[in-house]
């Protein structure tokens, strides 16, 4: 089984979204390994990953999901 992404809005866009690690891989042309490690907190993406992810999932405001993502991380929520 996949780790869980440590981000609550990432985590909670890729439920709507019914996304998997490989699919959204695939979708922005990276490695599942390099997702998996964004998602949960071991790497910090590019701002053209975190565009791309951001793109995959339908999130809208980049910088209100970087800003998200960091908190989530940072406090482990």
């Amino acid at each position: 089984m996949a780790p869980s992404p440590q981000c609550s809005a990432i985590a909670s866009a890729m439920g709507r979204k019914n996304i998997s690690y490989g699919q959204l891989a695939s979708q922005i042309g990276a490695p599942e390994q390099r997702v998996v490690d964004i998602c949960t907190g071991k790497v910090t993406p590019t701002s053209g990953e975190f565009s791309s992810i951001s793109r995959v999932l339908g999130i809208a405001n980049v910088g209100v999901l970087r800003t998200v993502h960091v908190a989530c991380l940072t406090l482990q929520i």
